[in-house]
């Protein structure tokens, strides 16, 4: 009998302690499928994080870009002072209401000193170079219509703004790698005849790598580490007679345009540029632009951009012309005259 018992207790104890393995079986089941749910969860939710971040930031290079848009627009208002105010306003509008309730004393004061300094302002905004834009032709995001044509000069491609590096902009300048244009001036072999020379900004490593090539000289590139080296290069090449000639490489390839250098200016990245100082731009509203700030009207004036220019100024200061050299047959038919 005491046998009998003693099976039955230990089996009861082990069915019991089976069952209670069993329970926390299911339990440990059960949280881990939850730690599991848990995990995925985060990690999706990690990736909207992080492309909720990449939207923010396409929309704030897009808002900067509408902003400069419409400061274009209205008048020549810098768009960083526009989004001070705005910021300034929307932070402290205690402070804007506390100086509107100043008494008529103070504000003749302040009115006094503000008119100082905004003759001041007004004069040192006159000593900065305004520059026209002229209008170009935009599809329905607001972006610019390839190839974009401006007298002789052609863009094809803007390029991309490279950040990181010092040497791809200077404090007016800014060398998009990638960027392309096209210009008209005179050829290679007889300065005669038109050409048609392609400018191009690659990623040289270090330092930007310009190149020249005229559609008559495939094979033969002008390059150069500057836009002034490669616009020297060439007119070397086409005469030694235009030696004379001061080099204009950033006006020959067309990234001191004011139409092209605006809208580099627009591109993202740009606000990354450590030298690079923003430039103030004008939209020309009377079309045709004004003969005294044209930039097409300079490509007609400088023998070094324009192929007119070119032989109108040496006609008229050297009388510039270019002569084929004799045959043999007509050195040796004067040589019998002579005898």
């Amino acid at each position: 009998m005491t046998q009998t018992y003693d099976n039955y207790y230990n089996e009861f104890k082990k069915n019991a302690e089976l069952q209670q393995n069993l329970k926390y079986k299911k339990k440990y089941r059960r949280l881990k499928r939850i730690i599991k749910d848990t995990v995925f969860e985060n990690a999706a939710l990690c990736d909207q994080v992080a492309q909720m971040q990449e939207n923010l930031m396409l929309v704030k290079e897009e808002r900067l870009f509408l902003l400069r848009k419409l400061c274009q627009q209205q008048g020549d208002i810098d768009p960083s002072t526009m989004i001070a105010r705005s910021q300034s306003n929307s932070i402290n509008p205690s402070s804007f209401n506390s100086e509107c309730s100043t008494p008529k004393k103070t504000a003749k004061k302040r009115a006094s000193t503000d008119g100082s300094e905004t003759k001041n302002k007004a004069k040192r905004y006159n000593k900065t170079a305004r520059k026209v834009v002229q209008l170009i032709p935009l599809d329905v995001h607001g972006r610019p219509i390839f190839p974009i044509s401006l007298g002789d000069l052609t863009v094809y491609s803007l390029g991309e703004v490279v950040s990181d590096r010092m040497a791809y902009h200077t404090e007016d300048l800014i060398y998009p790698v990638g960027y392309c244009s096209t210009r008209v001036y005179a050829n290679l072999r007889d300065v005669r005849t038109k050409s048609l020379y392609t400018c191009k900004i690659l990623d040289g490593g270090p330092k930007p790598r310009f190149e020249i090539v005229s559609d008559n000289d495939l094979d033969q590139p002008l390059v150069g580490s500057t836009p002034d080296e490669c616009h020297s290069k060439l007119l070397m090449a086409i005469s030694l007679a235009l030696r004379t000639i001061a080099p204009k490489g950033a006006d020959f390839f067309g990234i001191s345009h004011p139409t092209i250098q605006n809208l580099i200016q627009s591109t993202p990245g740009t606000r990354k540029l450590a030298m690079y100082k923003q430039q103030r731009f004008e939209v020309s509203k009377n079309q045709p632009m004004e003969r005294g700030t044209s930039p097409v009207m300079e490509e007609e004036t400088d023998p070094g951009l324009g192929f007119a220019a070119l032989h109108r100024h040496y006609a008229l200061a050297n009388s510039y012309r270019i002569k084929e050299e004799p045959s043999d047959s007509d050195l040796l038919a004067l040589q019998e005259l002579l005898s």
